[in-house]
């Protein structure tokens, strides 16, 4: 059974601030983790090598710092990794950003795909199912639990205020939630034995037999993004102090007079 699970480098956004200017992330200084939902998503492929054997594959795009996550993804078990980066890939927006990943998958092979439901960064939970679409699968979003039996994938689905219970025949692919399993630390041999191996770096000539490039960067893209700002403080309102009861239900009565709420 050959797992690809589909992970994105993403700012820590506890100390993420904005630009502004431009509206745009500031990232220098800032640290960079794996998405929650991916990490989540890697421990549930590496849960079910464990119990019907197989292989784990990840897989990133992103600028070449991004190498870092995939060495985690590495000591936490996973027994290859995939580095998508190029300059024609740069300012891809969710459908571009799928383009690319589905090409490479399609290299690559797979008989389940497993992506996080979405980024924190972003929070779009686009890419996953547009990466199915591209690739004509059957797919299950908001994944809770999953199980193997066969050629079959068991897969309980968070649904409102209840579940999905879905069998799906492979290949597949599968969004993943973060309480879709806890993920395992890094043991200090996974730590060593994952900066002994090789990432694959591929870039646009390594896909372009099956890369339309005006698919993707910002030319492919058919969205983009106008304007980012952060949420503002609230203004403090009005303190009404030192009065009594009837004085305080007056002032009160006029405020929402005033305002058309009454």
């Amino acid at each position: 059974m050959k797992i690809v699970v589909c992970i994105k480098q993403v700012p820590d956004t506890a100390e993420v601030k904005l630009d502004p200017k431009t509206g745009t992330l500031i990232r220098d200084g800032v640290p960079s983790i794996i998405n929650h939902d991916d990490r989540a998503g890697l421990e549930a492929a590496l849960q079910l090598r464990e119990r019907v054997g197989g292989t784990v594959t990840v897989v990133c795009m992103g600028p070449p710092q991004a190498d870092v996550a995939l060495r985690e993804a590495l000591a936490m078990g996973a027994d290859d990794a995939y580095l998508l980066s190029a300059r024609e890939f740069g300012g891809s927006d969710t459908y571009a950003t799928a383009t690319i990943i589905a090409t490479a998958l399609k290299k690559i092979g797979f008989d389940l795909v497993i992506t996080g439901r979405q980024a924190i960064d972003g929070d779009t939970a686009q890419v996953g199912p547009q990466i199915g679409e591209q690739l004509r699968l059957p797919q299950v979003s908001y994944a809770e639990e999953l199980d193997v039996d066969g050629d079959y994938i068991f897969v309980k689905r968070q649904f409102e205020d209840s579940a999905h219970v879905l069998k799906v025949k492979m290949p597949c692919l599968v969004t993943a939630l973060s309480e879709l399993c806890e993920p395992r630390y890094m043991s200090v041999r996974g730590i060593v034995d994952a900066y002994e191996k090789t990432v694959t770096v591929w870039g646009f000539d390594d896909l372009k037999n099956d890369l339309n490039p005006e698919w993707i960067g910002l030319k492919g893209s058919p969205t983009n993004v106008f304007q980012s700002f952060g949420k503002k403080m609230r203004d403090p309102g009005t303190l009404l102090k030192d009065l009594t009861a009837d004085q305080a239900v007056e002032a009160i009565m006029e405020k929402l007079i005033e305002r058309h709420i009454i």
